[in-house]
Protein backbone atom coordinates (compact mmCIF):
# COMPACT_ATOMS: atom_id res chain seq x y z
CA UNK A 1 0.00 0.00 0.00
CA UNK A 2 2.79 2.58 0.84
CA UNK A 3 4.45 1.40 -1.73
CA UNK A 4 1.44 2.15 -4.44
CA UNK A 5 1.40 5.18 -3.04
CA UNK A 6 4.95 6.33 -3.72
CA UNK A 7 4.77 5.30 -7.03
CA UNK A 8 1.94 7.44 -7.56
CA UNK A 9 2.70 10.37 -5.76
CA UNK A 10 6.41 10.43 -7.09
CA UNK A 11 6.47 13.92 -8.99
CA UNK A 12 5.66 15.29 -5.33
CA UNK A 13 7.63 13.09 -3.49
CA UNK A 14 11.11 13.24 -5.60
CA UNK A 15 11.32 17.33 -5.02
CA UNK A 16 10.94 16.64 -1.34
CA UNK A 17 14.08 14.72 -1.54
CA UNK A 18 15.98 17.13 -3.70
CA UNK A 19 16.16 18.95 -1.08
CA UNK A 20 19.83 18.50 1.19
CA UNK A 21 18.71 16.62 4.63
CA UNK A 22 19.11 19.34 7.23
CA UNK A 23 16.14 21.08 4.67
CA UNK A 24 14.24 17.87 4.89
CA UNK A 25 14.60 17.71 8.34
CA UNK A 26 13.39 21.26 8.97
CA UNK A 27 10.52 20.25 7.11
CA UNK A 28 9.23 16.43 8.71
CA UNK A 29 10.07 18.91 11.85
CA UNK A 30 7.30 21.88 10.70
CA UNK A 31 5.23 19.35 9.53
CA UNK A 32 4.90 17.62 13.23
CA UNK A 33 4.77 20.96 15.14
CA UNK A 34 1.65 21.97 12.88
CA UNK A 35 0.11 18.78 13.80
CA UNK A 36 0.05 18.88 17.37
CA UNK A 37 -0.84 22.90 17.54
CA UNK A 38 -3.54 21.34 15.27
CA UNK A 39 -4.52 18.94 17.69
CA UNK A 40 -4.19 21.47 20.13
CA UNK A 41 -6.83 23.61 18.28
CA UNK A 42 -9.19 20.85 18.26
CA UNK A 43 -9.28 20.15 21.82
CA UNK A 44 -9.42 23.95 23.01
CA UNK A 45 -11.73 25.13 20.44
CA UNK A 46 -15.32 24.32 21.95
CA UNK A 47 -13.99 24.90 25.71
CA UNK A 48 -15.65 27.73 27.47
CA UNK A 49 -14.71 29.43 31.03
CA UNK A 50 -17.97 29.28 32.28
CA UNK A 51 -20.30 26.38 30.54
CA UNK A 52 -22.98 28.05 32.69
CA UNK A 53 -23.80 31.51 33.76
CA UNK A 54 -24.29 30.79 37.87
CA UNK A 55 -20.42 30.34 38.21
CA UNK A 56 -19.81 33.61 36.51
CA UNK A 57 -22.03 34.92 38.53
CA UNK A 58 -20.49 33.68 41.92
CA UNK A 59 -16.79 34.78 40.80
CA UNK A 60 -18.06 37.95 39.48
CA UNK A 61 -21.19 39.68 41.34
Amino acid sequence: MCVKSWKNNWAELSTYFKYPKGIRKLIYTTNALENFNRQLRKVTKNKTIFPMIMPFKKVFI
